[in-house]
């Protein structure tokens, strides 16, 4: 279980919490994001289980949330068409012959 980047999987080794403008020095993704927090759950609402926190639109935007905890994961890289949002597109391009 490590912390790392959710783009890329480069490994935070540094103590402490990333802060705001602390990016991936691999893929330059912002690190202090929805989706990298412990918090971060699709079935929650505004997807945070922490309720003292503001909502945040994009969960993959750097944020100021003061609750934001990174994870420890085993880091395994998104597959295209894995997700729902993937699937959903795929649906759109169907439907509109692209």
């Amino acid at each position: 279980m490590t912390r790392h980047c959710y783009r890329c999987g480069w490994e935070w080794t540094l103590s402490g919490q990333p802060g705001r403008s602390d990016s991936c020095h691999q893929c330059n993704a912002d690190l202090k994001v929805c989706l990298n927090c412990v918090s971060y759950d699709l079935k929650a609402a505004h997807q945070c289980r922490d309720r003292r926190a503001d909502p945040v639109a994009e969960k993959g935007a750097g944020n100021f949330c003061e609750y934001f905890e990174l994870i420890r994961r085993v880091y395994s890289p998104a597959q295209e068409g894995d997700s729902r949002e993937a699937a959903a597109r795929e649906q759109l391009k169907k439907l509109f012959g692209d």
